[in-house]
């Protein structure tokens, strides 16, 4: 009676164990999503963000003991919410605001509540997006939330329901190409609705008792560059005396006959933050530990087999990390400005820099490619300006819906979001705010912010991760590639020859100005040599070089 009351109805206690589950499963896969990037450039952040926003989520009910199932699915909301990283993850975490309004007020749910949550899940993601388009993970979670409408009305036993789900939820995914010319021509299937498969998979894989590795999402411990400090790493390695930090040890044990269960209680008598989990052949162990010859003495006694045996010295890593946070600190310090805020985002510290001394941004956070900030980073950003009306400038596609939903979440003041798409539209936005800031009201800032960036051309140079045929452009792996607003435009063997092919199909001799911000990877001289070679090549504009210290991308361009 239990087995089958546990499968037609589902309360606070199993909710966050299927969550846990879907995380571990889109964290063991978070680099397949990352590689179905439609253009291929070594930034591909989907499965990050997704993976991001659900750990954020999962943080808000690690620890909570309750049954109540609206409870736990309005915190896990909250958490994602406020984590969301990345177009992926702000839809994501609207995907599970529907789910958790429906179960409300509710102790437990059965398979038809359940199939009225996807519902509304589906359709809050659709909210989400200004302009909704099909062949993406808003229509794998439309398919799948009318799968499970349509099965629950005959079916009570919830793993089927969620088995039928994921099976649509697949068979979507794999006809986004159909509707979505451009992932059709990159040969990728759309990586937001390959993030949803897995959750889904990761769930039910838990219901079938097959393995979801949810010991690595539970240790996992890497934070993304960029996140600002909220003192939880602190937290996880607090010392239990005044010998510091100690060890971090993490193995697996192989071997036969295991008493999982006391092989636990032995490990955690040694340290602190010890997790054990496996079955009689196979235990991953993570402890805490001053001496890390202990656990793995104490495993060798046991007649294991060590494997993927890893001993960080925490006190080494905390020290560098509080250096870190102390530089960081000086560095994004707001800067008091009147009137209207900016707060920008910016990878390099030139680029950081530039935007702060010379453009008068209030804050710039530290992102864009590869490490979107969160909705929360933008939060904590605004909280902490003294100024009453703030402009966020995402300067990237895939933040400016992090943003949109910061403003919305921001208490006592107005937001606005400039949607700049590059790093050269922040900067003509911020050369357009300190011609206007203080003589115009805040719409009309915004305005006139948003208007500049329409006289703006980018072009950004990288290093293509696999051979691709797309925007009639052909580009081998390994190959520098140029996208030109977003779309692939020229490709080569060198970064310069690159730029001088875009520049020249673009006919950059009428061009006014163009501006060469150099990345981490390029030295000052063969950037102004660059710089020169245009200036021969193109006459007309006035070329100018300026160090970005951006990473991945050795130039990024503006031209105007």
């Amino acid at each position: 009676m239990i087995v089958e009351l546990s499968r037609r109805v589902c309360d606070g206690f199993r909710l966050k164990f299927l969550y846990a589950s879907g995380l571990a499963w889109l964290e063991h896969n978070r680099e397949r999503v990352n590689q179905l990037n439609v253009y291929p450039v070594p930034d591909g952040d989907t499965g990050t963000n997704m993976t991001l926003t659900m750990r954020k989520a999962y943080a808000a009910i690690s620890d909570w003991d309750d049954s109540h199932v609206g409870k736990v699915a309005d915190a896990m909301a909250r958490g994602a919410l406020l984590g969301a990283r990345g177009n992926s993850g702000v839809i994501l975490s609207q995907i599970l605001r529907g789910f958790a309004n429906v179960l409300k007020d509710r102790e437990v749910f059965d398979a038809s509540t359940f199939a009225y949550a996807c519902r509304a899940a589906s359709e809050e993601a659709y909210r989400a997006v200004e302009k909704p388009v099909e062949g993406t993970i808003l229509t794998v979670a439309k398919a799948a939330a009318e799968a499970a409408y349509r099965v629950a009305q005959e079916e009570s036993d919830l793993q089927v329901v969620l088995e039928v789900t994921l099976a649509t939820a697949k068979d979507a995914l794999r006809r986004t190409p159909e509707q979505l010319d451009i992932l059709r021509k990159a040969g990728v299937v759309d990586s937001g609705g390959q993030g949803l498969v897995y959750i889904l998979e990761g769930m039910a894989r838990m219901l079938q008792g097959e393995p979801v590795m949810l010991h690595e999402t539970l240790l996992a411990q890497d934070v993304p560059t960029g996140d600002t400090h909220d003192g939880t790493w602190q937290d996880k390695l607090e010392p239990e005396d005044e010998d510091g930090y100690g060890y971090d040890v993490q193995f697996l044990m192989r071997g036969d006959n295991f008493d999982v269960a006391q092989v636990r209680r032995d490990f955690e008598s040694m340290g602190w933050s010890t997790l054990v989990v496996g079955d009689p052949s196979l235990i991953k162990v993570h402890i805490h530990v001053h001496n890390p010859a202990h656990p793995i003495g104490y495993a060798i006694e046991a007649g294991a087999m060590l494997d993927d045996v890893v001993v960080e010295n925490m006190q080494l890593q905390y020290e560098a990390q509080a250096a870190q946070r102390v530089k960081k600190d000086i560095d994004d310090a707001p800067v008091m400005v009147d009137g209207v805020a900016v707060v920008a985002v910016a990878a390099g510290d030139g680029m950081r820099k530039l935007m702060v001394r010379e453009l008068g941004a209030a804050v710039v956070i530290s992102g864009g490619q590869t490490m979107n900030p969160s909705a929360e980073d933008f939060l904590t950003a605004i909280n902490n300006l003294p100024n009453d009306e703030v402009i966020l400038l995402p300067n990237n596609k895939n933040i400016i819906l992090a943003a949109e939903q910061a403003a919305k979440l921001a208490v006592g003041k107005t937001v606005r979001v400039v949607p700049t798409r590059t790093v050269p539209q922040g900067v003509a936005a911020l050369m357009a705010y300190i011609n206007a800031n203080g003589s115009v009201s805040l719409d009309d800032l915004a305005g006139e912010m948003a208007a500049s960036t329409h006289s703006v051309r980018t072009i950004e140079v990288t290093t293509s991760t696999r051979s691709i045929t797309l925007d009639d452009v052909t580009a081998k792996e390994g190959e520098v590639i140029a996208l030109l607003d977003g779309k692939l435009a020229g490709s080569g063997q060198s970064p310069e020859g690159v730029v001088e092919h875009v520049l020249t199909t673009l006919n950059a001799s009428q061009a006014e100005l163009i501006t060469l911000y150099f990345g981490d990877a390029v030295r000052e001289a063969q950037a102004s040599r660059l710089g020169e070679r245009l200036g021969e090549l193109f006459p007309g504009p006035e070329i100018v070089v300026v160090r970005g210290g951006q990473p991945l991308y050795p130039y990024l361009i503006s031209i105007e």
